[in-house]
């Protein structure tokens, strides 16, 4: 049985005028108002939050805000995000949970408040202009039949905050009654999936669980429980979606081999039996670049995840932003052990791609 992980409550949720002005924004902050919560009603689309010159107050601060706003026309213009997706889709920006090693960091700008987004029509409009114009699955031979696909959580975790914006579950619904080959893909580490099990999805959405073994899942604060996790994603399977699992961060730890052999072997346990969920697999190792190290390093001061130069090499993206990769060797064992280990446990899951 899972055990329910405490739901997320900001301590402090504001609304902008133009956010109160649409249905769905009016529906989050019925949503917030109906658990207790108290709504700052803005008087302009400008957050101005004052907050803490601490950096790690300023962060606890930032990190217990919701502010009910609307995505701004950039949004609307959908960015690739390779390897895993066609499209960004972005229903939010900033995420609840606590992860030390935390990709965000240093990639919003600003505190790392969570924004949710009230323009969801506008957010959905912008999606059929983009169908079949994709080049990472609708170019790929190999995942051509997942058709054009868009992906919800590059910037947030948007099952960690569904129950104060209904927003995942208007766009599976959306996903599932639209016209032409689309898939809406989104991942998590929170395990509260009862209001996305009756939905019409249509096989339209695939729910990813990202997973650690517990060992390293200590670096991810305020999340789900990994059994936790692995039995939503079987429920999440049994009600018909398509699944996956995204193994992130891959962390070359001591002892890694036997926990991560242990964290495949409950997957595969969790899945067995259930058919035709299609599953896919993606293996992300730990990666940081110098600027988003000095802000996990300000935020989680405690933290013994080791960012560190051993078994590290430096690496430059297209754009000459240097990120810290582990070096060649250590890689080349980590995939080894990954290829071997999902082929004997989950044989019939496809790996997307390794990073």
């Amino acid at each position: 049985m899972i055990r329910r992980s405490r739901l997320w409550r900001p301590k402090r949720v504001l609304v902008t005028p133009t956010a109160l002005a649409t249905g769905h924004g009016r529906a989050m902050v019925a949503r917030a108002e109906a658990l207790g919560l108290a709504v700052e009603r803005l008087g302009s689309d400008r957050l101005g939050l004052a907050l803490p010159e601490d950096p790690r107050r300023a962060y606890a601060a930032a990190k217990s805000t919701l502010a009910i706003t609307v995505a701004p026309p950039s949004k609307l213009k959908f960015q690739p995000i390779a390897p895993s997706a066609d499209w960004r889709i972005d229903l939010a920006e900033g995420c609840p949970a606590h992860c030390s090693y935390c990709y965000l960091a240093g990639s919003l700008k600003g505190p790392p408040i969570t924004r949710a987004y009230a323009n969801l029509d506008a957010i959905m409009a912008a999606v059929p202009s983009h169908l079949g114009r994709g080049t990472v699955t609708s170019r790929d031979a190999a995942r051509a039949g997942e058709g054009t696909t868009f992906e919800a959580s590059c910037y947030t975790d948007p099952l960690g905050i569904e129950h104060l914006t209904g927003s995942l579950s208007a766009l599976i619904r959306r996903f599932g009654a639209l016209e032409g080959e689309a898939q809406l893909r989104f991942t998590t580490k929170f395990s509260e999936v009862e209001p996305l099990l009756g939905l019409a999805h249509n096989r339209r959405t695939r729910m990813r669980v990202s997973l650690n073994p517990p060992a390293f899942a200590r670096f991810e604060g305020g999340t789900s429980p990994v059994g936790d996790r692995l039995q939503a994603m079987r429920r999440m399977a049994e009600a018909g979606y398509r699944i996956g699992l995204t193994i992130a961060p891959i962390i070359a730890a001591p002892g890694w081999r036997e926990a991560y052999g242990q964290l495949i072997a409950a997957a595969g346990a969790a899945l067995a039996g259930v058919p035709d969920c299609d599953p896919t697999v993606e293996l992300i190792t730990h990666r940081f670049s110098p600027g988003s190290k000095a802000v996990l390093e300000s935020w989680y001061p405690g933290s013994d995840l080791d960012m560190s130069d051993r078994l590290r090499r430096e690496k430059r993206t297209k754009f000459g932003a240097v990120k810290h990769v582990y070096d060649a060797a250590t890689m080349a064992e980590l995939r080894g052990f990954f290829t071997q280990a999902l082929a004997e446990t989950l044989p019939g899951a496809r790996i997307l791609y390794w990073t």
